[in-house]
């Protein structure tokens, strides 16, 4: 028996289906445009004043070029990819495949949770603040490398174990199963065969902590402060520390033109290396995903 759909009730179904793709597409918008803005501004007014010389000579005062800030940056980005990567990653993998369930069948670990939840709550000039107190000034350890790394791989941690344990209950119980019933033990299958087919989801959390990390400025000022001075092999009692944030943060309040240079400069090779990292994680993820299409087949 066919059923008859009244011309109102079809209009208003019509015009609610067109609001509603109305809405998306401004939503999209609302999340597309502030990043081309950002994007767009930053090459506009880098790129008419850039010297490839900026690439190869130290800070000097408020000119010179970027060279110890861009050396010093990505020993940043290395350290916490390390230092909290690692510890991320363990933690994750504990609380999804280690941590045994509740009686009613809730995952366990409420408790680090919790702490890791109200971690990635703090703000970054609290963790800042805190670890000037307790490296910079409570260890005697000064503004240099190693309170910088510890600090912010403290800020990214949660981030990490959070995206990793999400990546790793997004992979299907039968390939653990499986897996058990050939005989794998449980450590010999989360390395084979489960951790990889949640490296998409590891390594976009990774991402994000490599993003955060070479973004911060507040926590750095407070550990690592700023020099001229290339950096070295030391990680503590260095006199500081270079990174790009700190001219995007301090120059453009200068009132030299040179100085408004430098800051549009170091915001570019920012906006560079957080493409680079974009762009690096697709084609881990893509590779990852013919692997695996490869082993199933």
């Amino acid at each position: 028996m066919a059923v008859s759909v009244r011309k109102p009730d079809m209009r208003r179904r019509t015009i609610a289906g067109l609001l509603f793709r109305v809405g998306t597409y401004l939503a999209l918008l609302l999340v597309v445009g502030p990043a081309l803005w950002v994007l767009i501004g930053v090459v506009v007014r880098a790129v008419p004043h850039w010297q490839w010389s900026v690439l190869t000579t130290p800070t000097k005062g408020t000119t010179g070029g970027l060279e110890n800030a861009i050396i010093g940056t990505l020993i940043l980005m290395f350290g916490v990819l390390i230092i909290a990567g690692s510890t991320g990653v363990m933690a994750g993998i504990y609380l999804s495949e280690l941590a045994k369930p509740r009686r009613n069948g809730k995952p366990s670990g409420g408790l680090f949770r919790t702490a890791s939840d109200v971690l990635s709550g703090f703000p970054s000039i609290v963790l800042g603040y805190c670890g000037y107190v307790a490296l910079v000034v409570g260890l005697g350890w000064g503004f240099s490398l190693l309170p910088a790394l510890i600090i912010l791989s403290i800020m990214v941690v949660p981030y990490i174990a959070k995206s990793t344990e999400s990546a790793l209950r997004q992979v299907p119980n039968n390939y653990r199963e499986g897996a058990a019933a050939l005989g794998m033990s449980k450590g010999y299958s989360l390395r084979k065969v489960v951790l990889r087919s949640a490296i998409p989801g590891i390594v976009t959390g990774l991402l994000l902590a490599l993003a955060i990390a070479c973004g911060e400025t507040a926590p750095l000022i407070y550990t690592a402060s700023f020099t001229d001075a290339i950096p070295s092999a030391s990680l503590i009692h260095s006199q500081g520390f270079a990174y790009l944030t700190y001219p995007v943060f301090t120059f453009y309040n200068q009132p030299a033109p040179e100085a408004h240079y430098l800051a549009y400069d170091a915001a570019l090779l920012l906006v560079i290396i957080v493409l680079i990292l974009l762009v690096s994680s697709r084609l881990i993820v893509a590779r990852t995903q013919r692997h695996s299409e490869s082993q199933g087949r």
